[in-house]
């Protein structure tokens, strides 16, 4: 059975990701790394779904839910760099913003909905959400206070969803806002 993730995107992405058009369209890829500039993807398997969260003015928001499809450089990665200065994936250059000029980056190839920043993720529900670590731990957010996020650092990284909260945010990208 595939698992569920999230990854908190933050405010500079996604200002990248409106200052470049890319509202309203699904990217191919996103980036993993090993340098704490970017999420490491480690856990996640073809198949499994990473739900891409912002926090604005307190409120956590669905960006896109992308489907995990491949950890492989591919032809539509461009050319690996030759050097330092060269782009490390010239072929996904439109959604750079996504990491690809990040520390160790590497291509994650999905199949996402259309990047949107109206699908919020109500108080009630952040007050559900629970994640799980390697040893079967279940964690909650911290920090939520009258239904509203004060503090985004237990949102901060790539975690794996437990299989109920993992059905609630899909419940949310269904419903739309």
């Amino acid at each position: 059975m595939p698992d569920a993730f999230t990854v908190l995107w933050t405010h500079d992405t996604c200002r990248a990701l409106r200052e470049a058009g890319r509202v309203g369209e699904r990217p191919p890829v996103a980036f993993s790394g090993v340098h704490s500039s970017l999420p490491a993807w480690s856990g996640a398997r073809a198949g499994d779904e990473v739900y891409a969260l912002h926090v604005k003015q307190r409120e956590v928001f669905v960006v896109s839910r992308m489907r995990v499809v491949d950890r492989e450089r591919r032809d539509c990665c461009g050319a690996a760099p030759a050097t330092w200065e060269d782009p490390a994936y010239p072929g996904h250059e439109t959604w750079s913003m996504l990491g690809a000029g990040g520390c160790g980056a590497q291509a994650v190839h999905v199949d996402a909905t259309p990047v949107r920043f109206d699908v919020p993720v109500s108080g009630e529900l952040l007050t559900r959400l629970t994640w799980r670590n390697r040893r079967g731990q279940t964690r909650g957010l911290k920090y939520i206070v009258d239904g509203r996020l004060e503090k985004s650092i237990s949102l901060q990284g790539f975690y794996r969803l437990t299989p109920e909260a993992a059905g609630e945010l899909a419940e949310v990208v269904r419903s739309g806002p």
